[in-house]
């Protein structure tokens, strides 16, 4: 393979394209397993199309996962396969620059809940976030002339932006422009933001123009105008024309000009366009909340997650392993397993609940996560997650509690019952997956949990360029963006994580996964190959006939879907089933007081 110059993109050599099939591919028409190829390295080149490999990947390898042996195939286990992967996470390396993706993500996260997207000197677009994706239609690597805003528009735009990025002194502006598509205005608030490099980025930030009521009160008081003149700023700000705004009141366009005219005198500005700014940039900073205003919540709880430091212990062979304590620092002790997506805070109402009861929730970082030190290369990663959860209660001087798991993690809650029976009392799996599931669980997932989950189970040794891209794709688009597109299929998930209490714990928890300097990939990918996906129904029997195990599932949930939920139910009656119809996978979120009164009642057993 080598690299087109002109298109920058791996070009498969004759034999690659006619002769290379793997023979374990064979039974797949060619043409859907190059397009599985073609989209490998599209990925490797951006992590945009990772969804165009998801639906392409299900086409080659779904039929394959319905013929194979539940516990004893890995698919597509072929030399040629795997080189290609390996080339491609090679290609990944190599065209993303992580540092400066990193840097463009962090400076546009401030502005997750409006239209933003960061422009460079040469006018290009280089981010977006979510909402202007949806919103205004903007893409990465795009430009100006794709946005639906009015042509003439454009270069007002762009003077702005390369102004900002000469400029030295000033570092923002504010613009008032008409869109293309139906004419009404939109305030842009630019910029300018020096990266690492010292080269200027320039964020966009775009809002319907939408005058507060009390706005005229503002320029009134600011400025010392009449009440007339306020209303003619009012209008001028909202529409533009004077001719409009004369025909409106009844008043000769004479009288709207000399009304102006005075305005600008009180002002101090020299023209239309500066009396406009001007008047958005007071009513904007009028509208800021001051620091201990309370958001409005629209009738949700938002209560701010309490900050503070992780713990940290060391082991004997020099090992790093840091972990949460939420709730009450002396309550009764619940151990909490976060899952390999990373989710080890709670909701603030949440852990504020558990403080009231008097609960310790004790939340040992995997292995790899956060400043948690990997488990050795050769190691078994399972094991070391394990010993460290011990460790992390014997420092805390634990000597029984309950364990919690999450979605497929919860399987690590079953070996270390089984392995440490003085120290459990009981296990709750919020979205618990049970070993003894066939391709038909795999069959009705969504499509983002089946690629890595399937992923995990049926081509293990293809995973890891699988989630390396997936942490590429969520620096990109954001991990708002991430949720949107993983749980796109759960209408219940969606609404979990639009409560800000929940949103918080999940971007904030999930630092210890993706942040700046961290990227758990390769943690990940150790956590789902191990015994979680292996058939390890032997330990259900014994843990169940000995401690209350208690799994919430909700029928909504894109991992563990309802047909399987059936099948645990039908299996497991020795297990105590609670299922949600309005739940999926994030369950312990939507009904964490549900969770918590159990848990309450485990750490008195």
């Amino acid at each position: 393979m080598h690299f087109d110059q002109k298109e920058n993109r791996p070009v498969e050599s004759e034999a690659a394209r006619e002769g290379s099939i793997p023979q374990i591919a064979r039974s797949l028409p060619d043409d859907t397993w190059h397009a599985a190829l073609g989209r490998l390295y599209d990925v490797a080149l951006d992590p945009l199309h990772y969804e165009t490999l998801i639906d392409v990947w299900e086409d080659a390898v779904g039929p394959m996962r319905k013929r194979a042996d539940a516990f004893n195939t890995t698919l597509l286990n072929d030399p040629e396969i795997a080189e290609h992967f390996r080339r491609a996470g090679e290609v990944l390396d190599r065209v993303m620059p992580e540092n400066i993706e990193e840097e463009i993500t962090r400076i546009l996260r401030p502005f997750g809940r409006v239209p933003a997207f960061a422009i460079d000197g040469r006018m290009r677009i280089r981010a977006v976030n979510t909402v202007a994706r949806v919103q205004l239609g903007a893409v990465d690597g795009g430009i100006l002339t794709d946005l639906p805003i009015l042509g003439t528009e454009i270069a007002s735009i762009r003077n702005a932006v390369a102004g900002l990025a000469a400029e030295q002194d000033h570092t923002a502006a504010i613009m008032r422009v008409r869109t293309g598509e139906d004419g009404r205005f939109l305030i842009l608030r630019l910029q300018r933001f020096l990266m690492a490099d010292q080269s200027p980025i320039v964020v966009v930030a775009a809002n319907d123009l939408k005058f507060p009521a009390q706005g005229q009160a503002v320029l009134r008081d600011a400025f010392a105008l009449t009440q007339a003149e306020a209303e003619v700023l009012h209008a001028l700000v909202d529409c533009g024309s004077l001719t409009e705004i004369a025909t409106k009141r009844g008043r000769s366009l004479d009288t709207i000009r000399s009304q102006i005219k005075t305005i600008m005198s009180k002002t101090e500005t020299r023209s239309q366009v500066e009396l406009v700014r001007l008047a958005l940039s007071v009513v904007e900073i009028s509208q800021v909340s001051p620091p201990n205003a309370a958001p409005e919540s629209k009738g949700r709880s938002v209560k701010k997650l309490t900050s503070f430091a992780s713990k940290t212990l060391t082991t004997p062979e020099g090992r790093r392993i840091d972990y949460f304590v939420l709730g009450d620092p002396m309550g009764r002790p619940i151990l909490y397993s976060h899952m390999a997506l990373a989710m080890p805070r709670w909701p603030a109402s949440a852990e504020a609940f558990a403080h009231r009861r008097g609960l310790r929730i004790i939340v040992p970082i995997y292995p790899g996560y956060g400043h948690t030190t990997p488990a050795p290369r050769k190691s078994d990663y399972d094991a070391v997650l394990l010993s460290d959860a011990r460790r992390v209660l014997l420092a805390e001087n634990v000597t029984r509690c309950p364990y919690v798991g999450v979605a497929g993690g919860s399987y690590f809650a079953f070996p270390f019952a089984h392995e440490n029976p003085e120290l459990i009392s009981g296990i709750l799996c919020g979205g618990g997956m049970l070993p003894d599931l066939d391709h038909t669980t795999y069959d009705g997932m969504g499509k983002w949990h089946r690629f890595i989950v399937g992923g995990a189970k049926y081509t293990p040794h293809l995973l890891s360029f699988m989630v390396k891209t997936g942490f590429a794709l969520t620096r990109r688009i954001g991990k708002i963006g991430f949720l949107n597109a993983i749980y796109s299929g759960s209408e219940a998930d969606k609404e979990t994580y639009s409560d800000p209490d929940v949103l918080e714990a999940l971007l904030i928890g999930s630092e210890v996964g993706l942040s700046e300097g961290i990227s758990a990939h390769d943690a990940y990918v150790r956590s789902m190959i191990g015994g979680m996906l292996k058939d390890w129904s032997a330990l259900i029997a014994p843990v169940t006939a000995r401690i209350p195990v208690i799994f919430f599932n909700g029928l909504q949930d894109p991992q563990v879907p309802p047909a399987a939920v059936e099948q645990m139910l039908r299996n497991h009656p020795q297990i105590d089933f609670r299922v949600y119809p309005d739940a999926g996978q994030l369950i312990l979120f939507r009904h964490w007081q549900d969770a918590l009164e159990v848990l309450d009642d485990l750490t008195r057993a």
